[in-house]
């Protein structure tokens, strides 16, 4: 069965996207529990947006499929259908990356 969830205000559910690679650059290979999390990760969900004094909504500066950058000790991790996200605040969020050349992982 699976499970939609909405995040309400100004909450998103991001999915961590993972480090391909288990080998540093000199060569020397990582296992999986010394690894750290990644702190680069994709919107799943977003919220409508917080209420301002006004009555009025103020929109999200995200959307759902935005790659985004977050600090290592944010949000709450959740599990849903076996799989785990993230969710957070939109203000802990540090940036959305857009890369130059989507093939590379340069900038």
């Amino acid at each position: 069965m699976a499970t939609n969830i909405k995040p309400l205000h100004d909450r998103v559910i991001v999915r961590r996207l993972d480090e391909t690679s288990n080998q540093t650059p000199g060569g020397l290979f990582i296992p999986d529990s010394a690894k750290e999390k990644p702190q680069e990760g994709e919107i799943i969900a977003a919220g409508a947006g917080k209420y301002k004094e006004t009555g009025e909504r103020q929109t999200l500066d995200v959307k759902a499929g935005d790659r985004v950058l977050f600090g290592k000790y944010s949000g709450s991790e959740i599990k849903i259908d076996g799989e785990e996200f993230l969710i957070m605040r939109e203000d802990e969020i540090l940036g959305i990356i857009e890369r130059t050349n989507p093939q590379t992982n340069s900038w």
